[in-house]
């Protein structure tokens, strides 16, 4: 695993276009800020850092380029620096990778531990990105819902695709997870698809929705990071063991005797850096690539796609 880093002349001139686009996205967000809208401060930080670490590690240029192309460097900036870091159920060898060039195990499974980015052939680990603007409702693209409580929020929806799903003891090739974050006035929240509905903390609490019995918003604190159950591939914003772990700890019971195992592995033995994850906005596929046929229905034909505050996966 490893990523290709730029030689030669391309090194220096890929340091000065950065730095400009850190200038670029400054400016534009001094604009925002005069304008009215208050970014959230963490975001920001995040999609600053990266900017500048960029700029500085001269073998990270050019990793953003289609979000720059496609939603001009402010957006851009905030969609890199509210991606998740995403960790793996233990056991789990799936990675999320491009629909368009992996499709099968054969590619689409990488090292069982560790820091992982690449699938064991070479496919970089991909999220594919979707962003509905509702800061100006008025200027809305044709379709979209960004009306009531969606006025005045940025809603930033990441999509991963895996080479299939096995969740209440059926198998289907094709899977689609999501993990969306909602900023605005205050601090961002995020959630993430599960089955039928949507989590944030996962456990025995979120049962009724990935069962489809009950349809919730689940938005909660963003943390940024996505945990990802093994098979279905369901995910969290939460870990639910850190749940389990406070409950026994405040009521001073003995606990099952997995507690030192939860303890132990807590934060997983496997997960894909935020930084290292490939993003590709959804906006610029071809129609060819929206054409292509899932047993699953991809991000474009969902509802959430026009509705942000969508229950429903």
């Amino acid at each position: 695993m490893g990523s290709r880093a730029c030689t030669g002349g391309e090194r220096g001139q890929a340091s000065v276009e950065w730095i400009a686009l850190v200038l670029l996205v400054a400016l534009a967000l001094a604009v925002a800020i005069a304008a009215g809208f208050r970014p959230p401060v963490a975001g920001l930080a995040r999609a600053l850092g990266h900017a500048l670490v960029c700029a500085v590690r001269l073998g990270e240029c050019g990793h953003d380029s289609e979000l720059v192309a496609t939603y001009g460097p402010e957006l851009a900036g905030l969609v890199r620096g509210h991606a998740p870091e995403i960790r793996y159920e233990a056991g789990m060898t799936a990675l999320p990778v491009d629909f368009r060039s992996c499709r099968g195990p054969v590619c689409g499974n990488g090292p069982a531990s560790g820091e992982v980015w690449e699938s064991d052939t070479g496919e970089p680990a991909t999220g594919f990105v979707r962003v509905i603007d509702c800061r100006q409702p008025e200027t809305a693209p044709v379709g979209v819902d960004c009306s009531g409580e969606r006025a005045g929020h940025l809603y930033l929806q990441y999509w991963l695709f895996y080479e299939n799903s096995t969740s209440w003891g059926r198998t289907h090739e094709d899977d689609w997870e999501g993990y969306q974050v909602r900023a605005g006035p205050g601090a961002a929240q995020a959630r993430a698809t599960s089955h039928h509905g949507y989590n944030h903390g996962g456990g025995p609490g979120s049962w009724p929705s990935d069962a489809g019995i009950a349809r919730r918003a689940a938005w909660g604190p963003e943390l940024g990071h996505l945990y990802v159950s093994g098979g279905s591939h369901a995910g969290h914003v939460t870990e639910w063991r850190d749940h389990v772990l406070r409950a026994a700890r405040n009521e001073r019971t003995r606990w099952h005797p997995s507690l030192d195992r939860l303890r132990a592995t807590r934060h997983g033995p496997r997960w894909t850096p935020a930084r290292r994850l490939r993003l590709i906005p959804l906006e610029s596929l071809s129609v060819a690539d929206r054409a292509t046929r899932f047993a699953v229905s991809p991000p474009w034909r969902k509802t959430v796609y026009r509705d942000p505050e969508w229950e429903g996966t």
